[in-house]
């Protein structure tokens, strides 16, 4: 340990400790207000806050640690200094705060606040002339008629400082001021005569790794021995250069023994294996919040939203602040970390980015006090209230509820009620009053005994006397040993809390760990390495992917995939894959080094090869081994550090003044003296040496700096953010600016790579590979993004959406200056030729307001501009609505601030720029969320033009069908081609039932084809049809079934060309019908292509099924869209079939159908099938029974509609493909078919028959207004 010993001295990276800080009044620059306290001026002056100031700090700087003079002072005393009187509590206090460094470190503070009383008469008088002002001021507003007297005096005591108030008094003023010293016993009164003051002053000690408890001893005990009537054995700058110079981190693995003023103190650091360091008191937060919350609070976190905490005890923010990112093992928050955020710097509560920010509750102050500009992202944590307000649909936690269990398990065992709103009895390690933390025993044998207990030192015998004075001690109820001191029961009993604490910490942490692992056991095999050498893997990191976030997702439980779509998307996971990209060609950063090792062990316990998505919860298995490892380093330490001792001082330096922490001496302080004959008293312990392990140390602390490669994504550095100057307020404001157009840029073009990519491997058969979960993820990720954008600079806000509060103030200015347009479903104005296929005109801005505000679903204010937002983006009219809204000028400077994003001419336009690139491609994003909502519908038939005035004598009826339901049977007014209803949103329409009800043989109709408008959406469906309507005509059909395509908005359908999602495949028109068997060399020639088209649309059905629920496409149009498999059968059975040319008439093959069942009807009937392979059995007994079935359907669908009934019906009940031989069979076969017909080949024949019997394994359900009045 003698090494360990000079590095302590040497290189400030091995110490302890890195700075001693005090801070409090300056008596010599006097008192100055603290304008940006927030405090008002009504208050007394002894309630009022001023400005502190750093006194002095040790040493002046030290290596890879510079020290940040601003910042530890703000955040030493956060509210300033506070002044009291002896009939106030004086009892000190206890905080902690953290410094981030840019390279992802930080460093810790450790915060023991006092009262001192104050000496200085300048102070006094200052205090006192305050007092008398504030007091005539006071008095003569409560009685004067006029407000404007009071508010004009009440801000002049700010301008200056307060030394200068007190000269600038004249003599008569404070004649005439001594008579209101007479207010006795007020509150918040002042009277030197009377009252003595006292004023806070701040003992901080600066860590590089977060020693909560070791350092909170040993400040009590500086604080006790300052105020203790006896001087301490040695000068207090003895046990200062001592913690600064001469003490050492413990190894790691290993525990350490240093001394206090009063007596030892333990810390332990843990090992390679091990969770790393975390003392903040885990059981704390959770009894504050309960395990319920804690679990809301982590999810906020882990998804990036903001988090606000807020509470009257600052050591309660950095409890819980740090409780969280500590369970956030192994990832590593991103962004914005303030624990502490006094009240100069709530100009952050503007970032809009990821925020983890605490801020101090004034007393009786309430959450709608704080100006929080954006709270649609916003987790609220009203810490004292136990309650935590987290964001709309945030999702749950993976195995939420058996996590709970699990942690209440833990909690119980430990006598913490998991429920929360319950604070534990607070001990030397919790209470932030207590006088001492260590034992003050007066026997120094005992004071030994205790010691030697604690290094293992005692023998059995020994051990075993302690053992019974302990008990002895409990039983007796513990009587003090010394008049300053502590009973022995007590010393035990506060050992064992610490022991309980800590054992409690690392049992919680590694429930986490464990459930953690579960999740992304098997991450690693997902991380692409695409990069050859790591520079250019730096350079294309925008274009490239790491993770293939699908195919991770595709193997998790579908429980879990809301959450984990969600957090796949965050800077938090993000970082972290990208450290095992860059782990091939850098050190591994020590936390995945360490996750990545566990991992690896799980793997080799672990034989079993269960699947992830059915895999059962499993618990935390490591409890008691990881808890023993803790309890051990605490009860027998290992190394013990050199002793406090006399330093080289002038005589009479270092006295003691008891109440008064002294002057220190600079000279001994500033810098580490010789302690060469100390360092031999640095003592390790009998136990031996660990083997060296291969994982590295993981606490915080590198003996060497990182290599130049690491990246990290650090958004602001920590120390600009604590500068409270208007230069450093602007230079983060617009660095916010630039984040949020960067952020923009890399999320668009996300949408579009992941988009697009997958459109162009689908080639238009079935839904791109984004929709459903992740898509919405992303749009959900786009509306966050808006949201924080529009919140930015926000000085006006309505309700918790800053976008939604904007459109609220547009429409209202709207409202002023132009009357109300026209509401979304009236059609009285519309001007369209239908004929030509125009597109409907899209609703303004304001039109989509009021439908969002009259939709039946209860929306809150974030739901509405969520709504808003995705019906924008559906429409492709997002950019064109928010650069509309952005025009008034004169409203976005009445609603914002001159830094505010919106207000940045430049950025905001490529703002726009990169939105409205998401118009290339179609989303459907609207109508898949808000299924309950009522949407107006036009539907438009359009017949041939030359056969137009035919439709005079048709009585038409529709019925629409989506994903989402259908629109019942609507009929068409008379003399009219079109049709306007409302009804419950049928999402993405697929098929269009269209009929009519004269039978007469003049009602008949050249159908081109049906439009349908979505009028709220702007989409376009149309549905081809180019067949007879009528009786007489063609096929004889009165009704038909129609497959719809969706016609891409904004696009003229004479442009020739497609900028969104491929179209769907449309129902066969006639012109495509070819009639295949006209000609016996035609039928020879195409019998391939035939072949081809069967394999490709029964191939195309079988990739729809194994494809994810939300990737699937509509099956409707792979049995009955053009390609599907319903016209690629007909055109296989109309290869070869002999027609009567003379006439050309058209030829269905249901004719051909029908006959063949008369045909094996007959047969049966007669017992002769006249020497056929047919044999009678089931198949040709329900090929007969679905024939007839069809037939007798009171649906008069015509032929062609009939045998796309017969094949759908055959393929669901897995039948088709057993029917297929029997007409191959059939004796009619050879007298209607040619000698080259498909059907009389055997091979190809056989073939179809398996082909189709690939598709009896899958389940096919099919639409209902494919098998209306047909029950088989």
């Amino acid at each position: 340990m003698n090494g360990t010993a000079a590095a302590a001295t040497g290189s400030a990276s091995c110490r302890f400790a890195h700075y001693f800080v005090v801070c409090g009044v300056d008596t010599e620059t006097g008192l100055e207000p603290d304008d940006g306290a927030g405090e008002a001026f009504e208050q007394s002056p002894i309630r009022r806050s001023f400005k502190s100031k750093l006194l002095v700090h040790y040493p002046e700087n030290t290596d890879r640690n510079p020290f940040n003079k601003d910042a530890v002072n703000m955040l030493c005393m956060p509210r300033g200094l506070s002044f009291r009187t002896q009939a106030d509590r004086l009892d000190p206090q206890f905080h902690s705060f953290t410094i981030a460094f840019e390279d992802g470190s930080r460093s810790y503070g450790f915060v023991r606040t006092f009262y001192e009383e104050v000496t200085s008469p300048q102070i006094i008088t200052a205090m006192q002339t305050l007092y008398q002002m504030h007091h005539v001021e006071h008095h003569s507003s409560s009685s004067a008629s006029s407000p404007s007297s009071s508010s004009s005096s009440a801000s002049s005591p700010s301008t200056s400082s307060m030394d200068s108030l007190v000269s600038s008094l004249d003599e008569s003023d404070g004649d005439s001021l001594a008579g209101v010293s007479g207010c006795l016993g007020c509150a918040g009164s002042f009277d030197p005569t009377r009252d003595t003051l006292y004023v806070s002053k701040a003992l901080c000690l600066v860590t590089p790794l977060p020693f909560l408890q070791a350092s909170r001893q040993f400040l009590a005990q500086l604080h006790q021995a300052v105020t203790s009537q006896t001087a301490p054995p040695l000068p207090l700058e003895s046990y200062i250069h001592n913690i600064l110079y001469e003490v050492p981190l413990p190894p790691p693995g290993r525990s350490l023994r240093f001394h206090g003023v009063q007596g030892p103190i333990v810390c332990q650091r843990p090992g390679p294996g091990e969770l790393p360091l975390g003392e903040y008191l885990l059981g704390e937060a959770f009894s504050l919040l309960g395990v319920d919350n804690m679990v809301k609070l982590l999810t906020c976190a882990l998804l990036e939203t903001q988090v606000l905490l807020y509470s009257q005890d600052y050591q309660r923010l950095m409890t819980v602040a740090e409780g969280i990112t500590t369970l956030l093992f192994p990832f590593q928050w991103q962004h914005i970390y303030l624990p502490i955020v006094s009240t100069p710097l709530h100009h952050l509560l503007d970032a809009p980015v990821p925020f983890l920010i605490g801020i101090q509750r004034r007393d009786g102050a309430q959450r709608s006090s704080l100006h929080l500009p954006h709270e649609a992202n916003l987790c609220f944590v009203d810490i004292d209230n136990h309650c935590v307000d987290a964001p709309e649909d945030l999702p749950l936690f993976p195995d939420q509820t058996e996590l709970i269990q699990e942690l209440s398990e833990v909690l119980l065992h430990f006598g913490i009620p998991p429920q929360g709103g319950v604070i534990t009895k607070p001990t030397t390690t919790t209470s932030s009053s207590s006088s001492s933390s260590s034992p003050r025993l007066s026997s120094l044998v005992l004071e030994d005994l205790m010691e030697d207990r604690r290094n293992g030192n005692l023998g059995g015998e020994e051990l075993a006397v302690l053992e019974r004075l302990q008990a002895l001690a409990r039983r007796c109820g513990g009587r003090k040993m010394s008049d300053g001191g502590k009973t022995l029961g007590h010393v035990f009993e506060e050992e064992e809390e610490e022991l309980k604490a800590a054992k409690l910490n690392i049992q919680l942490r590694e429930v986490f760990a464990v459930r953690f692992a579960a999740m992304f056991g098997r991450y690693e095999d997902f991380v692409i390495h695409s990069a050859l050498d790591l520079d250019s893997w730096l350079s294309n990191r925008e274009g490239t992917l790491s993770f293939d976030k699908g195919s991770f997702l595709s193997v998790q439980p579908p429980t879990h995939l809301h959450f984990l779509s969600r957090f796949l998307e965050t800077s938090i996971f993000s970082s972290f894959v990208d450290g095992k990209v860059i782990s091939r060609w850098a050190d591994r950063e020590p936390l995945q080094q360490l996750f990545d090792s566990r991992l690896e062990r799980e793997r080799l316990c672990d034989t079993g090869d269960e699947d992830s998505r059915t895999s059962p919860y499993r618990k935390c298995t490591v409890l008691f081994e990881s808890a023993q490892a803790v309890e051990r380093r605490l009860l027998k330490t290992d190394h013990t550090a050199i002793h406090p001792h006399l330093l080289d001082m002038r005589i009479g330096q270092g006295r003691h003044h008891p109440g008064y922490f002294p002057k220190l001496q600079a000279d001994v302080l500033a810098q580490a003296q010789n302690t060469n004959k100390w360092s031999c008293r640095v003592t390790p312990s009998r136990r031996s040496e660990p083997k060296r392990s291969t994982v590295t140390d993981h606490s915080g602390v590198d003996n060497e700096p990182r290599q130049k490669h690491t990246f990290m994504r650090r958004t602001l550095r920590h120390s600009k953010l604590l500068d409270q100057s208007p230069q450093a307020v602007t230079q983060t404001h617009r660095e916010f600016v630039d984040g949020l157009l960067s952020e923009c840029r890399l999320k668009t073009k996300r949408m579009l790579m992941e988009r697009m990519g997958k459109e162009s491997v689908e080639l238009g058969q079935g839904e791109a590979n984004i929709t459903g979960l992740q898509e919405n993820t992303l749009i959900h990720g786009l509306c966050d993004l808006l949201e924080r954008t529009w919140g930015h600079g926000l000085q006006m806000k309505q309700g918790k959406s800053a976008l939604w509060s904007h459109l609220l103030h547009y429409q209202a200015a709207q409202g002023k200056m132009e009357a109300p347009t026209e509401s979304p479903g009236s059609n009285c104005s519309d001007q369209r030729t239908l004929d030509d296929g125009v597109l409907p005109l899209r609703g303004s801005l304001i039109q989509d307001m009021r439908f969002i505000q009259t939709m039946s679903e209860s929306l809150s204010e974030v739901g509405q501009a969520r709504a808003w937002i995705h019906l924008a983006l559906e429409k492709k009219m997002l950019s064109q609505h928010l650069k509309e809204l952005l025009t008034n000028q004169e409203l976005l400077r009445q609603l914002y601030k001159p830094h505010a994003f919106l207000l940045c001419e430049e950025e905001r336009e490529q703002f726009l720029f990169h939105l409205l690139s998401l118009n290339t491609v179609d989303y459907l994003c609207f109508t898949r969320v808000f299924t309950s909502i009522c949407i107006p519908y036009r539907v438009i038939i359009i017949p041939m033009k030359k056969l137009s005035i035919a439709m005079a004598t048709v009585n038409p009826w529709v019925c629409v069908s989506g994903e989402l339901g259908d629109s019942g049977v609507r009929q068409i007014p008379k003399n009219t081609q079109e049709i306007y209803f409302q009804c419950k949103n049928m999402g993405r329409l697929s098929t269009l039932q269209l009929g009519q009800e004269n039978s007469g043989l003049l009602a008949k109709c050249l159908i081109d084809c049906v439009m349908v408008y979505n009028e709220i959406t702007g989409h376009t469906y149309k549905f081809p049809c180019g067949r007879w309507l009528g009786k007489g005509v063609g096929d004889g059909s009165l009704e038909r079934v129609l497959i719809g395509q969706l016609v891409s908005p904004g696009v003229e359908e004479d442009a020739g060309r497609w900028t969104g999602t491929p179209p769907e495949l449309a129902s066969p028109s006639q012109s495509v019908r070819t009639v295949l068997g006209s000609l016996g060399s035609r039928s020879r020639m195409l019998s391939v292509e035939v072949q081809e088209d069967m394999r490709e649309a029964a191939n195309n059905l079988v990739k729809h099924f194994h494809k994810p629920e939300q990737e699937k496409g509509n099956l409707t149009v792979l049995l009955c869209g053009e390609g599907g498999l319903v016209l690629s059968l007909e055109n296989f059975l109309l290869h070869g079939f002999k027609s009567n040319r003379l006439f050309q008439r058209s030829v269905f093959v249901w004719d051909f159908v029908e006959k063949a069942v008369v045909s094996m009807e007959t047969a049966d009937q007669m017992g002769d099938l006249q020497g056929s392979t047919l044999t009678k059995g089931p198949p040709c007994d329900s090929l007969c029974h679905y024939a007839n079935a069809i037939n007798a359907s009171p649906r008069n669908i015509g032929k062609e509609g009939k045998f796309q009934l017969f094949v759908c019906l055959g393929i669901r009940d897995r039948l088709l493909s057993q029917w297929l031989p029997l007409l191959a069979e059939c004796p009619l076969t050879a007298r209607t078919y040619e000698d080259g017909a498909l059907l009389r080949d055997r091979a190809a024949v056989l073939s179809l028959s398996r082909i189709l019997h690939t598709l009896n394994e899958f389940s096919i359900t099919l639409e209902t207004a494919l098998v209306k009045g047909v029950d088989l």
